[in-house]
């Protein structure tokens, strides 16, 4: 597949008794890979405007179990379970050290690879996400989300199994507790002034937790990413090519 074409590289990968569709853009590309975590019920589809966007590195993604193209899991799992998963996708790509953007869901789960494999994340970019899950995430709250009304844009490509594991993957899941140890981790948190399924207040929460963290609070309601991709691609870009501080460098 071309690298300039905007279509990413297509592949499935088999983990630990899971089929995962991956999609790669610019793959091979020098550089620290993106890996990009869509929300609950969100596919590749959905995040392919936004991805497609951000130039100069290899962007990954990929469908979570009994989304878009990924078959459903046999079993329910939980977010150590799919977070070692993810990691283990990336071994395969050859990525040992990634920079990672989650959305909503994603965004947790970005948290718990980040906590749960120290030295393997460079950067971190947190969007319309929070450090405890009591609600689904994205969910079915979307569909009355005011940019996603407006836009027109379809989202929900997921499996009522699909769903229902996602959701128990992260019931009473926190980070709370365990967000300190990303001090060293260059970190910007998106918030949409809009948002009324993951408020801006939750991202002030991870701000705060995380020392040194960047909060922004941007245009938009809950899909934010999707609604404005060419603002936030660029300012995701932004964020990865800024020169290392000074922390970054001591932890590398």
């Amino acid at each position: 597949m071309s690298r300039i074409s905007g279509r990413p590289a297509i592949s499935t990968e088999h983990v630990y008794g899971l089929s995962l569709r991956v999609a790669r853009w610019r793959a091979g590309a020098p550089g620290t890979p993106l890996l990009f975590l869509n929300g609950i019920g969100a596919d590749i589809a959905a995040a392919a405007p936004l991805l497609a966007q951000i130039h100069g590195r290899e962007v990954w993604t990929l469908d979570m179990p009994g989304v878009g193209g990924s078959p459903d899991a046999l079993l329910p799992y939980m977010a150590p379970t799919i977070a070692a998963v993810v990691m283990e996708i990336a071994g395969r790509l050859g990525h040992q050290m990634i920079d990672l953007a989650g959305f909503s869901w994603g965004g947790a789960l970005a948290q718990q690879i980040a906590i749960q494999f120290p030295g393997r994340v460079r950067r971190l970019v947190l969007m319309a996400t929070t450090p405890v899950m009591g609600a689904p995430g994205i969910g079915w709250a979307a569909m009355f989300d005011d940019d996603m009304l407006a836009s027109g844009l379809k989202i929900q490509t997921a499996t009522p199994l699909g769903i229902a594991y996602q959701t128990a993957a992260m019931a009473g899941w926190s980070s709370a507790g365990f967000l300190a140890r990303l001090k060293n981790l260059s970190t910007l948190v998106l918030a949409g002034e809009q948002d009324g399924v993951m408020p801006a207040c939750y991202g002030r929460m991870l701000a705060d937790q995380i020392d040194g963290a960047l909060l922004e609070v941007v245009p938009g309601s809950h899909l934010f990413p999707f609604t404005h991709a060419e603002a936030i691609s660029a300012r995701i870009s932004a964020f990865l090519d800024q020169p290392a501080p000074a922390t970054e460098q001591a932890a590398a």
